[in-house]
C-alpha cells in the first residue's frame, strides 16, 4: 500500500530529467529535498521542499493571497521577539521569511506547525483528481508545514502583529492534498478563520454523536471555549447532543464574551496550565467532563484536562502546544481510564460543517466577526 502511494503518477512533463525530475508522487514524496536519498521522508517531516512553480502531473498551483499563521506558532513567534509585552512586529515578519525562503514552506522550526492559506487556482495539472479549476478562489485545508511555498512580495503589506498575513507568491498542492472554493456569502478572512481549525467541530460532533448514540447526553468542556476552534467546538457539541457544555476561558472579557453568546450553559475563569485548578472550575459547573476538548494554543494542559475528566471519559486534543508523550505519561501517572484523541485537522466534511455553524449559529458568527474586527483594527493601529 505505502509503496504505491510514494510511487504511482506518471514522469514529469514540466521539468526536465536534468532538473531532477523525478516520478511525482500523490504525498509529495518527489517535491522533498532534504533529507535525500535513503532517508528522504514526507514533506511535513522534511527540512526543505522543492518550491518551483512548475507542475507534476497531479498537481495545482496556487497563487498566493493570504497565508494564516496558525495560533501556536505565531504566539511562539511573537513571544520571541516581545519586549516588555510589546511584539517587533519586523522582526516576526523576518523570522516568517527566513523561514519560507530556507525551507521552501512554512514550519515554524520550534512548534513543528504551520497553518494555512487562501488564493486562486493559476494552473491544473492534467491528472489532477482535486476537482479544482483556473480561477477558483480557495483555502487549503492541509498545513502550510507541508505546503510548497515561495514568498514574492517580501510581506512588506503584512505588519507581523496578527496571524493573517497578506502575502504574494505561489503555493504547491499534491494529488492528495485538500482545498476547498471559498464560499460567496462570506468575507475570505472570516472563511479563512473559520476553515483554518474546521477539523476541531467535525470531530467534536462525531464523538459526542457516540455518545448520543449509546444514549448517553455527555457534559463537554471546551478550554479555550471563547476561540476559534473553542467556539465551534461548543456549537457542534450541543448540536451533536451534548447534556451540558462547559467553556473554559483564562481572562474576564474572554468569560463576558462566551456568556453573552449562550453558546456554553456554563462558562468558568481558569488556567488551563493548572491542574487543581482546572479540575474545580470544571466540577463546579457541573464536571468532571464526559468529553474534554483541548484548543488552547499553550504547553502544559496535557494533565489538567485528564483531572477534569471523567473516569472513561474522552479528551480531544487539537492544539499544536500538545506534547503527547505528557498526556499519555500523565494519564498513566494518574490511574486515569480516559480515551484521547489528537485531532488531526480531517475529518469528511468538516469545512462544510464549520461553514454551516458559521451561517447557522449567530452567536458563532458575532464571536469569529468580532475577532476578525479586533485582529484587522490592531493590524492597521
Amino acid at each position: 500500500m505505502y509503496e504505491s502511494l510514494l510511487t504511482e503518477g506518471s514522469p514529469v512533463t514540466a521539468l526536465s530529467a536534468s532538473d531532477g525530475a523525478r516520478a511525482s508522487s500523490p504525498v509529495g514524496l518527489h517535491r522533498v529535498l532534504e533529507p535525500s536519498g535513503d532517508e528522504v521522508t514526507l514533506p511535513q517531516a522534511a527540512r526543505r521542499l522543492d518550491a518551483r512553480p512548475q507542475l507534476w502531473p497531479d498537481e495545482v498551483r496556487i497563487a498566493v493571497e493570504t497565508l494564516n499563521l496558525d495560533a501556536a506558532s505565531y504566539r511562539q513567534l511573537a513571544e520571541k521577539h516581545s519586549t516588555d509585552g510589546r511584539v517587533d512586529g519586523g522582526a516576526v515578519r523576518a523570522e516568517v521569511l527566513d523561514i519560507i525562503a530556507t525551507r521552501g514552506k512554512m514550519q515554524n522550526p520550534v512548534t513543528g506547525s504551520g497553518g494555512m492559506l487562501i488564493g486562486t487556482v493559476e494552473e491544473v495539472g492534467p491528472d489532477s483528481a482535486l476537482g479544482l479549476h483556473v480561477g477558483d478562489r480557495v483555502a487549503t485545508l492541509v498545513s502550510l508545514s507541508l505546503t510548497p511555498l515561495v514568498v514574492t512580495d517580501g510581506l512588506e503589506r503584512w505588519d507581523g502583529l496578527s496571524e493573517q498575513v497578506p502575502a504574494r507568491g505561489h503555493a504547491i498542492l499534491f494529488g492528495r492534498s485538500i482545498a476547498a472554493t471559498l464560499p460567496d456569502d462570506l468575507d475570505p478572512r472570516l472563511a479563512l478563520m473559520v476553515m483554518d481549525v474546521c477539523g476541531a467541530p467535525a470531530l467534536v460532533g462525531r464523538v459526542v454523536g457516540e455518545y448520543a448514540a449509546r444514549g448517553v447526553a455527555p457534559t463537554v468542556a471546551v478550554l479555550g471555549g471563547a476561540g476559534k476552534s473553542g467556539s465551534l467546538s461548543l456549537a457542534a457539541a450541543r448540536a451533536a447532543g451534548a447534556g451540558r457544555t462547559i467553556g473554559v476561558v483564562p481572562l474576564e472579557r474572554e468569560r463576558a464574551a462566551l456568556e453573552a453568546s449562550g453558546l456554553a450553559d456554563a462558562v468558568v475563569l481558569a488556567d488551563a496550565r493548572s491542574p487543581l485548578g482546572l479540575a474545580a472550575a470544571v466540577e463546579s459547573a457541573g464536571g468532571p467532563a464526559d468529553v474534554t476538548v483541548v484548543c488552547v494554543d499553550v504547553p502544559g494542559c496535557e494533565q489538567p484536562a485528564v483531572l477534569a475528566t471523567a473516569q472513561g471519559g474522552t479528551i480531544i486534543f487539537f492544539s499544536m502546544a500538545t506534547s503527547f508523550a505528557a498526556a499519555a505519561l500523565g494519564a498513566e501517572g494518574l490511574a486515569a481510564d480516559v480515551r484521547m484523541l489528537i485531532g488531526n485537522g480531517y475529518v469528511p466534511g468538516h469545512a462544510d460543517l464549520a461553514l454551516s455553524l458559521v451561517r447557522d449559529v449567530p452567536a458563532v458568527r458575532e464571536l469569529f466577526e468580532s475577532r476578525l474586527a479586533h485582529e484587522t483594527a490592531g493590524s492597521d493601529a
